[in-house]
Order: C-alpha cells, then sequence, then structure tokens
C-alpha cells in the first residue's frame, strides 16, 4: 500500500482517531466526512465492543474508538475528519459503572472512562420495559451519546433518592447540580 492511501477499516479509523485526538474530546460534532459505508464493529447492551464477531480485547483501543463515536438521524458512526463508518449499537453505547455523591451533584463514571456529572445537560431518565416492568436507566453523556446506568449502580441511586409529589403522582428521584430526576414510582401506604 503506498504511503499517501488513506487506510480504510478499523486500522485507519484507529490511525485517524489518534490524529484527530489531543487534550479532551475529538470535536466530531464539528467533522462532515464523506459516509465511508459500514464497519463491522457492534457495540452490545453490556457495553462490550466487537469487532467482526470478536470482542476488542484492548481497552485503550476501545476508549479511542468512544472519542470518535456520533450519533446522527441515521445512526451510530466512528467519525474522523477523513471518514464517516456506520456500527451497530444494540441499546447504549456506554455503561455507568460507577456513581459517587459529591456535594450537590451525582458524578457517574463510564466504562470507557468519561466522567459526567449529572444535571440539567446531563439527564438521567428512567424507561419501563413494557413485558416485565423492569426499569432501564439512562445517562445522558454528550451529545445524543447516553450510558446504561448498570444494576448496582441504580440500585445506590435507588438508596439516594426521595420521595416528591409531582404531577403524574408521588415518585422516588435523586437531584443533582440543580435538577431532579425520577426513578422510580412510590408503592405501598405512604401513611
Amino acid at each position: 500500500m503506498p504511503a499517501d492511501t488513506a487506510r480504510t477499516g478499523l486500522d485507519g479509523v484507529a490511525q485517524a482517531a489518534k490524529a484527530a485526538g489531543g487534550k479532551g474530546l475529538p470535536p466530531v460534532h464539528l467533522w462532515n466526512p464523506p459516509h465511508c459505508g459500514d464497519i463491522d464493529i457492534r457495540i452490545a447492551r453490556d457495553g462490550v465492543w466487537f469487532h467482526e464477531g470478536a470482542p476488542i480485547g484492548r481497552e485503550a483501543l476501545v476508549r479511542l474508538f468512544s472519542t470518535i463515536l456520533r450519533r446522527d438521524p441515521d445512526g451510530f458512526h466512528l467519525v474522523t475528519p477523513v471518514e464517516k463508518m456506520k456500527i451497530t449499537v444494540e441499546d447504549a453505547p456506554f455503561i455507568a459503572v460507577r456513581v459517587d455523591r459529591d456535594g450537590e451533584a451525582l458524578r457517574f463514571v463510564t466504562n470507557v472512562g468519561d466522567e459526567v456529572e449529572a444535571g440539567p445537560d446531563h439527564a438521567i431518565r428512567v424507561e419501563e420495559d413494557p413485558a416485565t416492568g423492569e426499569p432501564r436507566p439512562y445517562l445522558h453523556v454528550r451529545r445524543g451519546l447516553e450510558a446504561l446506568i448498570a444494576r448496582p449502580v441504580f440500585y445506590e441511586l435507588v438508596e439516594m433518592a426521595s420521595e416528591r409529589d409531582t404531577p403524574e403522582g408521588p415518585r422516588f428521584g435523586v437531584a443533582s447540580n440543580g435538577a431532579w430526576f425520577p426513578v422510580g414510582p412510590v408503592f405501598g401506604d405512604r401513611a
């Protein structure tokens, strides 16, 4: 392969991501490269990244790819200044694996190392599985990308929750950075 020929596929994306890196997250929202097709990368419901059916075992590579992930109206893409490749995300691209109370803030850590404080720009929302009734809690991480809140972390949130009356009735919720997020209904006798 000639040195001036752009590399494509997993190696090309990794090289472009490294070149685009620096301090902070790359400005993927500003990049508008041509769509180069799909790449066989899948993020499973449990947060494991796969390439061509095999788990990506290098944490550093997964973290690198997570920094160039973007959600567009037609799905999730790995985006660099020179290419845009669609990937498959089964649920949320990240998992919130830790939460700590820091004064008035709830600080989360994701499986790819993002640190996010819940608040007006980083909302917590809880969906309910229509078949099982189980809660599916999420945290907004950045620009339409969310983290599924891991079950043990959600249990910690429930322990921190307090009751409030809402238009939907009494709810348990948590406060962070001046915002209040409902995490579940109040059941049973309130007397």
